[in-house]
């Protein structure tokens, strides 16, 4: 594809999410260049180009998936190698955006590490930044280049009425904190909404819920969150809301995570499906665990079309009025 203003179009794709690379040059109709990525055994990392990217419009693709923290030192490196071959403009594409959950000084002698990302993402040489479902919105503001966040909710929208999970139903937020996002989903679908009342233990890792504001009872809950880690929210929201008269429960999330115990926790917990992106990827034992229960809706057209508007000087918030 050419006529952007920044050069031809080209994709370069990291290690942590191939599948999802090649879909996006499907919908654009490109191949990705080709890269050669490798560890030593010291555990260094060594990227090389195999072909010239000088004067192009560069899109790079890389969740920061599993193992995370190599992820993030590929995508810098990689990121280094395109600005030292001249590349005309770098746009990090990043899907699923890592350590967004510490975006605030919330106790004494921390550290803001998803500022601290933004710095190197920059820093590296990066032009422009596009994600998905940030944990927090402000974390946008962390970057001093143009920034771009695409939404699932239009997805989750489509398949909601294509699977008519939208009759007798209401929209659950599993905690306070997703009121916003589970608020967008329930005004988009006309549907009422609820909030489940939850406090964190001082460790974070335990949770335990006290109270549910809203109608549940005999109803269809959507439980919506950006991301699935290891399960303990939403496992713990399927349990209560069934509790309370709940008669069926479907999750949904942006972001597969799926930090041990989660696919043990999806599949013992009354959740008739897990609807989840495939901005990370999801192991074959994982998807074996949750069987039928797990629906992955592809965001491949949404990123490639995003890119397309990108390239083109186009405007990327005209897709969601299609």
């Amino acid at each position: 594809m050419s006529g952007g203003i920044y050069g031809d179009l080209a994709v370069v794709s990291g290690s942590c999410n191939p599948h999802l690379a090649l879909a996006i040059c499907d919908y654009l109709r490109l191949v990705t260049v080709p890269v050669s990525i490798r560890k030593y055994p010291n555990e260094n990392i060594f990227v090389r180009l195999q072909q010239s990217v000088r004067g192009k419009d560069v899109f790079l693709i890389q969740p920061f998936g599993r193992p995370v923290n190599d992820m993030i030192m590929e995508l810098l490196i990689l990121i280094d190698a395109l600005r030292r071959d001249s590349a005309g403009r770098i746009t990090a594409v990043v899907p699923y955006y890592a350590y967004a959950r510490t975006d605030k000084k919330d106790q004494p002698r921390v550290p803001i590490t998803a500022r601290l990302l933004a710095d190197m993402i920059t820093v590296a040489g990066a032009d422009r930044f596009l994600t998905f479902d940030l944990h927090a919105g402000q974390i946008q503001g962390f970057f001093t280049i143009p920034t771009d966040e695409l939404t699932a909710r239009h997805l989750f929208v489509q398949y909601i009425r294509r699977s008519h999970l939208r009759q007798n139903a209401t929209v659950v937020s599993p905690d306070i904190g997703g009121v916003r996002r589970a608020r967008n989903l329930a005004e988009e679908l006309g549907l009422p909404l609820a909030i489940i009342e939850k406090r964190r233990s001082p460790d974070g890792d335990e949770t335990e819920i006290y109270n549910v504001i809203g109608e549940v009872d005999g109803r269809s809950c959507l439980l919506i969150d950006d991301e699935i880690d290891t399960a303990g929210t939403i496992a713990k929201a399927a349990h209560y809301l069934k509790e309370n008269g709940a008669a069926k429960v479907a999750a949904f999330a942006t972001h597969p995570v799926f930090s041990e115990p989660a696919c043990t926790r999806l599949a013992e917990a009354p959740i008739d499906h897990v609807v989840v992106t495939n901005t990370l990827p999801i192991s074959e034992p994982h998807q074996e665990l949750l069987g039928e229960k797990l629906v992955q809706l592809s965001v491949a057209a949404l990123i490639g079309e995003t890119i397309h508007r990108i390239h083109q000087g186009m405007s990327v918030g005209a897709i969601y009025q299609k």
